[in-house]
């Protein structure tokens, strides 16, 4: 089987990662890839978002399955146009695809399903906002519509500041924002693959979106995560996939927009039960990189699976059962605006710390010549018998590579590994 991988970041090295591990793999190509990639998988150029030229190079390359990792290609529907040249794709169309493009969209779905999440008023004015603002009260939860890698939500008990954001939404063309009511309780991101009829769940991870210690500063695309959620209801994923996932996945096919790829659930867990904060189209970064370094079922059947409507036929996914930790590495200033072109030293030093693998998400050029090339620069991941182990691993690879400037979180999984994480009791 030939696999192709959409994107450039750690999530899709992440990916390539597993796929290059998987004996049914004869070759993994990368449209665009990057450094850390190059070293596993043959790049290709080519703008990933641009439907036309991934199907020229899908025909030309042979390619048996397409696996689009960022958001961007799948709303510009190259997951449409690569089902339609006759090709496999895991990835869902443009139409299933504004589960993630419209946070306002999602809203709709999941009350035509029942699902449950926070309330939400959409708002297109500022007057409309400060009415919303009114109804929620602090914490105030504001959301930009559409596609925000991650950043277009603000958090915060400052009135004025939820309201210059929402202002800063709507000034932009066809600017709607989302205020929600604030939900309380540990998040949790739950993956779920769905053929468009069948869905079936990875295991849980929790993720770190603030920029600093104790989850202060702004939100980011993510500074790290771990997997599994061992202080969470052991009913929770198949609460989820009843109350939410499989819902979802129904009402989508209703509406003839099948989803057919990855639906990242994200989840506050209230004394109401879970509620979902936020669907995305896609894997989410950076959970894939420690659920993935803990999937032991070959990664290319099961996405083909998905693609080809058989979910039905796999067997049941196979866990490695020790904890992954990761810790992103990120550039002088993220997320606000990141230096680049500083070089990058110590990842082989790094992968020398035992259950340790480093993944590129932001860089260029090659050995001897990296340097930083977006914000979150690099994931050291690590595998270890427990999440304090794992912790340790991974912060003693972090400060064996040099990036003038670059800052992590230093309490990534901390909470949980000392058992200070726990689900509220429902009722």
């Amino acid at each position: 089987m030939v696999v192709l991988v959409l994107g450039s970041g750690a999530r899709e090295h992440a990916l390539v990662h597993s796929l290059t591990r998987d004996p049914s793999v004869d070759a993994v190509l990368a449209l665009p890839g990057n450094p850390g990639i190059a070293a596993l998988a043959r790049c290709l150029p080519g703008d990933p978002a641009d439907p036309r030229s991934v199907v020229e190079v899908v025909l030309a390359e042979g390619v048996d399955l397409v696996v689009v990792g960022p958001e961007a290609p799948l709303v510009a529907g190259v997951a449409d146009a690569v089902r339609a040249a006759g090709v496999d794709c895991f990835g869902p169309g443009a139409g299933a695809a504004r589960l993630e493009g419209s946070k306002a969209f999602a809203k709709e779905v999941m009350a035509a399903a029942g699902v449950p999440t926070a309330a939400a008023h959409v708002c297109t004015t500022l007057a409309q906002v400060e009415e919303a603002l009114d109804a929620t009260g602090a914490p105030y939860v504001v959301k930009e519509d559409g596609l925000a890698a991650g950043k277009g939500v603000v958090v915060t008990e400052d009135r004025g500041a939820a309201l210059q954001h929402a202002d800063a939404c709507l000034s932009r063309e066809g600017g709607t924002v989302v205020v929600e009511e604030h939900l309380d309780g540990p998040e949790v991101s739950l993956f779920c693959l769905s053929d468009g009829t069948d869905v079936v769940a990875l295991d849980p991870a929790q993720d770190f979106k603030r920029v600093g210690e104790g989850d202060t500063g702004p939100n980011t695309g993510g500074m790290g995560a771990y997997s599994p959620t061992a202080w969470a209801p052991a009913h929770l994923v198949p609460q989820v996939l009843d109350t939410v996932a499989r819902p979802t996945v129904v009402e989508m096919a209703r509406r003839g927009m099948p989803f057919v790829g990855l639906l990242y659930v994200g989840l506050a867990l209230t004394r109401s039960g879970p509620r979902v904060v936020e669907f995305n189209a896609r894997f989410g970064d950076p959970e894939t990189q420690v659920v993935l370094a803990r999937l032991r079922t070959p990664l290319a059947g099961v996405l083909r699976a998905a693609a080809r409507g058989e979910l039905t036929t796999l067997p049941p996914l196979e866990w490695d059962p020790r904890p992954s930790v990761n810790v992103v590495v990120a550039a002088e200033h993220y997320p606000s605006t990141p230096a680049t072109g500083d070089p990058v030293t110590g990842i082989d030093d790094a992968e020398q710390v035992p259950g340790v693998h480093v993944l590129h998400a932001g860089t260029r050029g090659g050995p001897g010549t990296l340097v930083s090339a977006g914000g979150r620069v690099l994931s050291v991941v690590a595998v270890a018998d427990d999440l304090a182990q794992a912790r340790e691993r991974a912060y003693e690879a972090v400060a064996r590579i040099g990036l003038r400037g670059s800052h992590t979180r230093p309490d990534i999984a901390l909470a949980a590994a000392e058992g200070r994480v726990t689900a509220p009791e429902e009722g």
